[in-house]
């Protein structure tokens, strides 16, 4: 009889539903699995809903860091990589083949191919729990969502108060006599003309309810060739389709512009440069250049892409994630949840990106604070998306761009440790 109490409370603290009730809406839950704990937790906000032990890639299959989403959910499914090994209740993470899954063998150490394995009872649970999109944190260590409030995150705009005073200029009469009665005379509206209705207001849009996923990263060859694609049409030279291709009559386009300024492209040996995009961005009118982006998506498809401007680009921003639990739109304010993990950049990767300076972007201090303040967001861009934010809208910030792993059918998925 002792030994089933045992074995009860040990079944009991390795997986535990602690709230289901909270976990009604799957929008605002997200999951974070820990490699150095060997657990997983669910949150909705900073609340955890449920808990259970899990196993991850042993040495060689290593399970990948970073920021992921559910893509794809089967009740059963088969490895096509492993000899048809089962995975029931499987959570898709990667294309390629990382995934959330029950497993019989569940040993608290890493012991998988590379997926997170989890507990039979458990893994049911949390498929009956989940929907596709819901973000899933995989971090080499412990880490838990925190509350963060500031003005780069996005909120939608409350809106303009009601004016209750009419047009209508009201004047006060004194009484001649003591005892009369006090009268109010009113303008002679017969003489003077009424003010015209106001035409009805049209009929606010409703706020979408499927939430967008955003990421902010460094631009890369691909935004810069495609502005410059955009303002070489602009300014009259056929540059072709703004695709991000050095097709032919892009590289056209950039030569015939060089040829006929050769004082301001004196020494410029590279097709693509500084001057170039400085070059054209002045010609158009655009001021400074940008060297940022933001991405939205929407049900894993691509929305649109803007330029941001990032500060001190020498200093690395980071990975941090933010997940937007509730929204008060009367209000205008909104309840963003933040986490960082640790992401250190290779020598090689830090020469590409220009990057100099990486402890700016270590977990310990305010290294979430300090990456929004650097970023500047156009007006016209940050309303566009305050109007497409839903609770359970993500923003990722990454100096490290678009993971491989991120492509058709996907969020932005954001690899920390391969």
């Amino acid at each position: 009889m002792f030994s089933r109490l045992v074995f009860g409370l040990g079944l009991l603290s390795a997986t535990a539903l602690v709230h289901p009730a909270l976990a009604a809406d799957a929008r605002t839950l997200q999951i974070i699995v820990s490699k150095d704990k060997q657990s997983l937790a669910v949150y909705d906000g900073t609340e955890v809903v449920a808990t259970s032990k899990v196993s991850t890639g042993k040495d060689g299959h290593a399970t990948p860091s970073g920021i992921f989403s559910v893509l794809e959910k089967q009740k059963y499914h088969e490895s096509n990589l492993y000899s048809n090994a089962p995975m029931p209740f499987m959570q898709r993470l990667t294309w390629s083949g990382i995934a959330l899954h029950e497993s019989n063998s569940v040993p608290r150490y890493p012991a998988s191919h590379g997926c997170v394995r989890m507990p039979g009872a458990f893994a049911k649970k949390l498929y009956g729990m989940t929907e596709p999109g819901i973000p899933v944190i995989i971090s080499d260590g412990e880490v838990v969502p925190q509350p963060i409030d500031h003005p780069t995150l996005f909120h939608p705009e409350a809106p303009a108060p009601m004016l209750l005073l009419s047009d209508v200029e009201l004047r006060p009469s004194m009484p001649d006599s003591p005892g009369a009665p006090v009268q109010v005379a009113m303008n002679d509206t017969a003489a003077m003309p009424m003010p015209a209705a106001p035409p009805a207001a049209a009929p606010e849009a409703e706020r979408p309810s499927e939430p967008i996923s955003m990421l902010i990263t460094r631009r890369t060859l691909r935004e810069t060739v495609i502005d410059i694609q955009t303002l070489l049409n602009q300014l009259g030279f056929s540059a072709g389709d703004p695709d991000g291709l050095l097709g032919p009559a892009t590289v056209q386009a950039i030569k015939t512009l060089k040829t006929l300024r050769p004082a301001e492209f004196a020494g410029d040996r590279s097709l693509i440069s500084d001057t170039l995009l400085k070059s054209v961005y002045a010609a158009t009118g655009k001021g400074e250049p940008p060297n940022g982006v933001i991405m939205v998506r929407r049900a894993f498809k691509p929305i649109f892409e803007a330029p941001v401007t990032i500060a001190d680009p020498g200093s690395a921003l980071g990975t941090h994630f933010f997940t937007l639990h509730a929204l008060d739109e009367k209000a205008g304010t909104t309840d963003w949840l933040g986490i960082t993990l640790e992401n250190n950049l290779s020598r090689e990767t830090m020469k590409r990106l220009g990057v100099t300076n990486q402890e700016s972007s270590i977990v310990s201090g305010r290294p979430i604070a300090r990456s929004l303040s650097r970023i500047t967001i156009p007006e016209e861009t940050r309303r566009r998306i305050e109007a497409l934010i839903a609770p359970g809208s993500t923003l990722t910030i990454s100096d490290t761009g678009l993971g491989r792993d991120t492509g058709e059918g996907t969020d932005f998925i954001t690899i920390t440790r391969g």
